[in-house]
């Protein structure tokens, strides 16, 4: 196994104090973290010998085992028992013989007492959540009065969703664990889906409600009757009251836009009267209006 140099990747010296190592991860985690490197290959595996090098070094047994007997620190402890044991079984004096080892020394022996068969440990690295994704779908609101399937192709994934009914302009949904996968087995990061609607209707949407305008002649506001109106899903007959002044509203319960992920439940739809007063009028139509003038002058 290759010797990595833990204190080289974290750019520090071996006297480092743990002030000092915390202090290198922190910044060099900053550096090179998979969010701040999205589709880096290098800065992923610069980021994971970081960690590898912190969880060492940071640990004070870790360390000393680390700077002891280098690449195979893991195994210092059974290195040691070996040790002692060879030396019992052959009964050999080793005067003057020091308990520091080379790296090469401890690579030899290990070899030699387990059959030149060296397993390398699974290395412990921390789990890191995947870089979550964002996304942009423009629709129309006539395109979200009724739940209906999408595909969205975001970073050459399609990715198929149901787009509830009366979502709204600028709402956000999470779905989860579509984002970039995740680093060490860590979970994947999601995807964050903004909805921009644009309205060519005639229609105005507030929260679940629809406003409008409808015009009315002045002998039907007058002496009241019965128009045909458009809803947003389609036409309706209403009664108009005798005397309807102009602005007067009306209310139509349930005939709004579909509540959120309650698609059987609407807001209403509140119309405003506009009466238009007729214009390029007869002299027949002028003289019967100059009667009702004095009428309503003699009353």
């Amino acid at each position: 196994m290759k010797f990595i140099d833990y204190y080289k990747i974290l750019e520090i010296d071996r006297t480092a104090s743990e002030k000092d190592i915390k202090k290198a991860y922190r910044r060099l985690a900053r550096k090179y973290h998979p969010d701040l490197n999205p589709d880096n290959k290098e800065a992923e595996i610069k980021f994971k010998e970081i960690n590898e090098a912190n969880e060492v070094l940071s640990d004070v047994e870790n360390r000393k085992k680390y700077d002891k007997y280098g690449k195979d620190w893991k195994h210092g402890e059974a290195f040691e028992k070996a040790k002692q044991q060879q030396q019992s079984q052959q009964n050999q004096n080793y005067s003057g013989s020091s308990d520091h080892y080379s790296e090469q020394d401890f690579s030899s022996f290990f070899e030699s007492m387990f059959g030149g068969k060296k397993t390398r440990s699974k290395q412990y690295y921390r789990q890191f959540k995947g870089q979550d994704f964002n996304a942009e779908l423009h629709l129309n609101l006539k395109d979200v009065y009724t739940s209906h399937k999408q595909i969205l192709t975001v970073n050459g994934t399609n990715i198929r969703l149901t787009i509830p009914a009366g979502i709204a302009d600028g709402q956000i949904i999470k779905i989860k664990g579509k984002g970039a996968q995740g680093i060490n087995d860590g979970p994947n990061g999601d995807l964050y889906i903004k909805f921009t609607i644009t309205n060519h209707t005639k229609f105005k949407r507030d929260g679940n409600n629809l406003y409008t305008s409808v015009d009315l002649d002045l002998y039907t506001a007058l002496l009241g009757g019965e128009i045909t109106i458009d809803t947003f899903n389609g036409k309706v007959k209403l009664k108009i009251a005798p005397e309807t002044t102009q602005g007067a509203k009306v209310k139509l319960k349930g005939k709004g836009f579909p509540i959120y992920k309650k698609e059987s439940l609407f807001g209403d739809l509140i119309i405003t009267y506009n009466i238009k007063i007729p214009t390029k009028l007869t002299v027949k139509e002028k003289e019967l209006f100059n009667q009702l003038k004095k009428l309503r002058s003699n009353g």
